[in-house]
């Protein structure tokens, strides 16, 4: 390493956030520009650590310790190209990945972590801004045609690596957009779009192809995949939420979070009134203005629905969970270089909001319309039995409840029922190297793992797209076979 002293010199810093007070009033990303010099300075606080073990903590396997010493070096074209060299889209992790391989840095076992997502994210926008980012279309063409099924990171990644390999490569999305979560599920102030438009102009250019409206199983028969395509790989997420079955679920004003964050996205991406009101299907629109908001939920999808909440200024807004507050350091329950269990504050809980640890809802109570208007709930004693504290009963005024308590899997019906796919014991599609039951049928992503993090879902995509590849290598071409059948026809 460049700095052999640099992390006993050098403190950990990260970008300032901007202004809670301001923030909140729009729509844009919450970190404050960060000057070179002091990118160069983190780089340096990288160890010459022998095992590097945040690399066992990243699910893509990034290249760390290399682009570290780059950046402390000023290489920053050489660093991209290691970046690159592991993951398609570090601008998206290096946002809203919550840095597993931070957790393993051996820095971090006496010492705060190297600050490993600030430099990705330092990297991949610093060669954007060099314009060393471009369209790498293949240099030969296999006659291979795959279609992938789903347009979030998992398909994104594949479809680009597919390409890459020459393969002909159409990517079917059910939305008006291409993204699947990265357009319609994770906040702009989190992740503005332009940041994943110019990535999908990056495939066009590759020649990747993109189809929206275009439902699979529903609108777009399953028969046309099978019989078109060479290979199909199914990346369509784990988007079966999680319901809370107590008494007053049925009232108006209780939604799901998935219901609730991709409306806000829409109002962001322009969408006229008319065609946000379509897109809302039953619920209708979802405002927290002026109301008083409850989340359930502590993750991050209830963060996301946090900080949307705060910038509709509602009256209020509560947000509850069933596990117990976790402790302010690592618990020596998760001993390092383990993911640590310990409180996190994202920006969303900056910018107000109460949180409540050990409450479990019991039942919801609406008014003579139908509406929900108080939460009851009470406060329990730790997992798994989570017993009841008497006397610790209480209501809470909530004209808005939305569910953030994760997910349970694919959708079933429509195209893996269609396509007649097994699953595996937690409800996802069962694969052997990436492979459904059905030949020739893929599975990656949450669709194939279950709910997980965007950084899992790039290192899925591009480890089915190997198999994909892998698979197709062993059967003759599209374009082999209409030689031969031409050959014949001639004889």
């Amino acid at each position: 390493m460049g700095k052999d002293t640099g992390f006993l010199e050098i403190n950990r810093e990260q970008p300032s956030r901007r202004k809670a007070s301001e923030r909140i009033n729009d729509w844009f990303e919450i970190y404050e520009p960060f000057p070179e010099e002091k990118q160069r300075e983190q780089g340096a606080r990288c160890m010459d650590c022998g095992v590097p073990f945040c690399h066992s903590g990243c699910p893509v396997n990034n290249l760390i310790p290399d682009w570290n010493d780059l950046v402390y070096h000023g290489r920053w074209q050489a660093a991209i190209r290691r970046l690159h060299a592991t993951n398609n889209f570090p601008e998206f992790t290096g946002r809203i990945c919550p840095a597993p391989c931070e957790a393993a840095c051996v820095l971090g076992i006496n010492q705060p972590p190297v600050s490993i997502k600030l430099l990705e994210r330092s990297i991949v926008e610093r060669a954007w801004d060099e314009g060393w980012i471009h369209a790498e279309p293949p240099q030969q063409i296999s006659g291979w045609k795959i279609a992938v099924v789903g347009s979030g990171p998992a398909g994104l990644a594949a479809a680009q690596q597919l390409r890459r390999a020459g393969h002909e490569v159409t990517v079917f999305e059910k939305a008006d957009r291409i993204g699947g979560l990265l357009r319609y599920g994770i906040p702009n102030f989190k992740l503005e779009k332009h940041v994943l438009d110019r990535r999908i102009e990056q495939m066009e250019a590759e020649g990747v192809r993109f189809r929206t409206n275009a439902h699979v199983g529903v609108n777009f028969p399953v028969e046309t995949l099978t019989a078109q395509f060479d290979a199909i790989l199914l990346c369509g997420g784990a988007e079966q939420p999680r319901d809370l079955p107590i008494p007053g679920r049925e009232l108006k004003g209780i939604h799901y979070a998935m219901e609730f964050l991709p409306q806000q996205n829409r109002r962001n991406e322009g969408d006229p009134e008319e065609k946000l009101l379509a897109s809302m299907g039953a619920s209708g629109s979802i405002l927290a203005t002026g109301k008083h908001v409850v989340i359930i939920g502590g993750g991050d999808t209830g963060a996301d629905c946090l900080g949307t909440t705060h910038r509709q200024h509602p009256l209020s807004v509560h947000q509850f969970e069933i596990m117990p507050q976790p402790p302010d350091e690592r618990s020596p329950l998760t001993p390092w270089p383990l993911w640590p269990l310990q409180l996190r504050t994202e920006g969303a809980h900056e910018e107000g909001g109460i949180r409540g640890w050990s409450i479990n809802t019991l039942r919801f109570t609406g008014d003579e319309n139908g509406n929900v208007k108080q939460l009851h709930a009470i406060r329990v004693g730790p997992p798994p039995k989570f017993e009841p504290i008497p006397g610790t009963e209480f209501t809470l005024d909530a004209d808005l409840v939305l569910l953030a308590l994760g997910f349970l899997g694919p959708v079933r019906n429509g195209m893996i029922e269609q396509l007649g796919l097994e699953l595996d014991k937690r409800g996802n599609v069962a694969t052997t190297n990436f492979m459904t039951s059905r030949e020739g049928v893929f599975a990656a992503g949450d669709m194939r793992r279950g709910q997980s993090l965007v950084v899992w879902a790039i290192a899925e995509g591009r480890k089915a797209a190997a198999a994909v590849n892998a698979w197709l290598s062993t059967r003759v071409s599209s374009q082999s076979r209409a030689a031969k059948a031409v050959h014949a026809i001639a004889r």
